[in-house]
């Protein structure tokens, strides 16, 4: 989903932080990054984890369990977002357990 892409964008862009930045604290080019924001890429938990660690925020800040980070349903994937979410100590939202 695009969501989680633009989310992205709008929480890097408000803490001053440039593309280059976020690539280089996780190891990755800028294109690759630049892929994850123009959601060219799934973002599954480890990009999700990597980029709410920089940013300083919850990963629930930057996709919310209902856009289930363009997982396109895959229960399996959605279930161990939830897991992550809960284990991590990430509210979750009563309608979404």
């Amino acid at each position: 989903m695009k969501v989680c892409g633009q989310n992205i964008r709008k929480i890097r862009r408000s803490k001053d932080f440039t593309q280059e930045y976020m690539a280089f604290e996780m190891g990755i080019s800028q294109k690759a990054y630049s892929d994850i924001e123009n959601s060219k890429v799934k973002i599954n938990l480890d990009i999700l984890t990597k980029i709410s660690d920089i940013l300083e925020i919850k990963p629930s800040d930057i996709c919310s369990i209902s856009h289930k980070c363009g997982m396109d349903g895959n229960d399996d994937r959605y279930q161990s977002l939830l897991e992550y979410m809960k284990k991590n100590n990430i509210s979750v939202p009563e309608e979404y357990l």
